[in-house]
């Protein structure tokens, strides 16, 4: 078993990475989908948000049915949609077909995240555990790193349809160790309440909580950042730098890979000042806080001209932002037991991903350039450094343990 749980984490990682792969490639497509649907920035901004608006509204039910249904039944059939919807954009011909399959890949993968913390809490002690979340979400800056990279170099050598085609149906593949390597029987695939590793919160009890709120507030300053990056970065690079979308795509790539390495060493470091006596609650929030300290440099590019500066800084921020990744979700499970907790906390990360996208291109079209963008980003920033600093707190949560 414990040999196997590892197994499982890196698995749940790919299964992140294939996740976020299906959740990018829009942004590699777009500038031929928008070209051909004739869309304007708006319209891009509103499809590539689109994918957010179900896998918002899915988190808080995902939760639910994830703790009364275990882990495997959630998961295998989240894939299951979200893969055959990725696959069906090849069939679309306007911008309301293409929101269409967007909303189903957005609902299929609205479990992704509950399921695989819920199986993290089940399978691993305190000390352990930010290292499994870490290794766990580096999925979450592979997808991107790989998958904005991949996609456009299908896109140039195949055609956007190919590529949607390659990506979605391949994604089925993951299904088979998944099944079976996490039995009926495993304790994160039992219903909560009925086995190890199965506590629970309430969502009242955790609405009820400050540090529920903190982490609301925090988690979604995190994901606009992060959503931001995702969704408009390679067309900034395109647009401000003048780089062509394969080398956009991989400064974008580059950006993620960074922070997916930082998030795992970082949630390993933190592990290891916990087992040596370090409070879990401080030591998690320290790593968190730095981390949004050093995204929130992105926003000096816009008082540079120097190209070089304005790239550099942009892909330093990010991975920076490694050191809050691990750190950050593990410190809601040790705050708060169970997939509901992870479930809103999910629900505002992606409101980011909603807003996000929209917001950039609305900037953008009224502003003529990336610099208001940037700027929201860093005030997002710097409130969730308030959030983290402030809000969550060891006495806030007391009564919710």
């Amino acid at each position: 078993m414990n040999n196997k749980r590892w197994w499982v984490v890196c698995w749940l990682s790919l299964g992140m990475v294939i996740a976020y792969i299906d959740r990018v490639n829009l942004t590699s497509a777009m500038p031929s989908i928008g070209k051909m649907m004739s869309l304007d920035d708006e319209q891009r901004g509103m499809a590539l948000s689109a994918f957010f608006w179900t896998y918002t509204i899915g988190q808080i039910p995902a939760g639910v049915l994830v703790d009364r249904y275990g882990v495997r039944l959630l998961y295998t059939l989240g894939i299951t949609l979200w893969s055959i919807a990725s696959a069906c954009t090849v069939l679309t011909t306007g911008l309301w077909a293409l929101v269409a399959t967007r909303l189903f890949v957005g609902l299929g993968e609205s479990v992704v995240t509950s399921s695989s913390l819920r199986y993290i809490r089940a399978h691993f002690a305190e000390k352990e555990r930010g290292f499994a979340v870490g290794v766990y979400m580096t999925g979450t800056k592979i997808g991107p790193a790989i998958g904005l990279p991949l996609a456009g170099f299908l896109v140039v050598q195949l055609g956007w349809q190919a590529m949607f085609l390659i990506m979605g149906l391949g994604s089925l593949l993951w299904l088979g160790p998944w099944l079976g390597w996490v039995k009926k029987d495993d304790p994160a695939a039992l219903p909560a309440g009925t086995g190890a590793g199965a506590e629970k919160t309430s969502i009242r009890t955790a609405l009820r909580s400050s540090v529920m709120w903190g982490i609301i507030i925090g988690t979604y300053c995190y994901m606009y950042f992060v959503y931001y990056c995702m969704t408009w970065m390679p067309q900034y690079f395109q647009k401000t730098h003048g780089l062509s979308i394969e080398k956009s795509n991989w400064f974008s790539g580059v950006s993620f890979g960074g922070m997916a390495a930082v998030a795992a060493i970082a949630g390993w470091v933190a592990d290891r000042w916990i087992a040596r006596g370090g409070e879990p609650i401080f030591v998690r929030r320290v790593f968190t806080v730095s981390g949004f300290v050093m995204a929130a440099m992105q926003t000096l590019s816009v008082f540079t001209d120097s190209k070089e500066l304005m790239i550099g800084l942009t892909i330093a921020s990010l991975c920076g932002l490694g050191l809050a990744t691990a750190n950050y979700w593990a410190l809601t499970q040790t705050l708060m037991p169970g997939a509901v907790p992870v479930a809103i906390q999910n629900t505002a990360a992606n409101l980011a991903g909603i807003v996000a996208p929209w917001l950039t291109g609305w900037l953008i079209k009224n502003t003529g350039s990336f610099d208001a963008p940037i700027k929201a980003v860093g005030f997002w920033l710097v409130l969730g450094i308030f959030a983290y600093s402030v809000m969550v707190r060891r006495r806030a949560a007391d009564y919710v343990r």
